[in-house]
């Protein structure tokens, strides 16, 4: 089991590094840079070149990458180019990163946590009721639900909803607007629609996993046997078939939590909501190369994260994992 572990964790590790990697790549080969999303086509390049030197963009891609890896290895994410520039400083004299994505970064765990809240309880109940109910209407109702959800984009699915709840009953604001410094939990009322969006679409795979996963189990022979014995349906489908259909169950949260970090990005800009996908956007469009490597890498290094975690619960779940080689 430690050496499991120990493999699982190695293998984040490398898979980050590369990772990097790939994400300094993606970032050198957009067009443009910020000195030209700042001064504009019309920029001489003289003038472009002064930026550029201010702001240490005219260094070798080896030697930035290594800056910036070894940085963020040492928790140090480096500045925001764009914030420097515009402040009138140079290269390490200008904005940290860090205070600019922990605010934003907030505001995004707030949303994701909202949607898992009612994600795990709501997804496991349907799923279960559909798998026990398999054939009949419940189900079918279930299953054509979670399949409609499933075939809408979050972006339409989000347009939906503020034409309906918004434009229609003006019941909900249809834009997140949400004070700079201030909690989003203080304004509810802009949590509401976002996470709607997100729910909805994540809901349906999960409830469709968990309907599949839930068929298998009670399908089998010990489940049979449970029941041949005498043991009440509740508990047989508590005690026995919720057991062994939570070990996939896990990886599909796990799955959906991943989803949930790039589907935020496309909500949170359909909402105006002012999380890291919001920022991530306008730092592409600046130009604002730092921003945008350290947001991509903590998003990977949550991607990473939660496969090691959902791996570890799986063969806590299943005990005859932990003394397989």
């Amino acid at each position: 089991m430690t050496r499991y572990v120990l493999r699982r964790f190695g293998a984040g590790i490398l898979t980050l590094w590369v990772v990097s990697i790939l994400i300094f790549i993606g970032t050198e080969v957009i067009p443009g840079d910020v000195a030209t999303a700042m001064l504009g086509r019309s920029a001489t390049p003289e003038a472009l070149d002064v930026v550029r030197d201010r702001l240490d963009l005219d260094r070798p891609a080896a030697e930035r990458y290594w800056d910036w890896f070894t940085g963020v290895i040492q928790g140090d994410l480096g500045e925001s180019a764009a914030q420097t520039l515009a402040a009138g400083q140079a290269a390490g004299e200008g904005a940290p990163l860090w205070p600019l994505i922990s605010g934003r970064l907030e505001n995004s765990a707030i949303l994701a946590l909202a949607t898992m809240i009612l994600l795990i309880p709501l997804g496991l109940v349907l799923g279960v009721l559909a798998a026990i109910r398999a054939g009949r209407r419940v189900d079918h109702g279930i299953s054509m639900g979670s399949l409609a959800a499933m075939s809408l984009p979050e972006f339409v699915t989000g347009a939906l909803l503020v034409l309906v709840f918004s434009v229609w009953l003006d019941l909900l604001p249809g834009v997140s607007l949400i004070s700079a410094g201030t909690s989003p939990l203080g304004n509810a009322e802009a949590l509401v629609l976002p996470v709607a969006t997100l729910l909805l679409v994540s809901l349906a795979h999960t409830i469709r996993m968990v309907r599949a996963g839930m068929i298998e189990v009670l399908d089998s022979q010990y489940i049979e046997m449970a029941r041949l014995s005498g043991h009440p349906e509740p508990r047989v489908i508590r005690r026995h078939a919720l057991r062994n259909a939570l070990a996939p169950t896990v990886m599909v949260v796990a799955l959906t939590v991943q989803w949930l970090v790039g589907g935020i990005i496309v909500t949170e800009v359909v909402f105006g909501y002012p999380g890291l996908g919001q920022a991530l956007v306008q730092s592409v469009e600046s130009r604002d190369v730092g921003f945008v490597q350290s947001v991509a890498m903590l998003i990977a290094t949550i991607y990473v994260a939660l496969n090691i975690i959902a791996d570890l619960l799986v063969v806590f779940l299943i005990p005859k994992l932990r003394t397989a080689p």
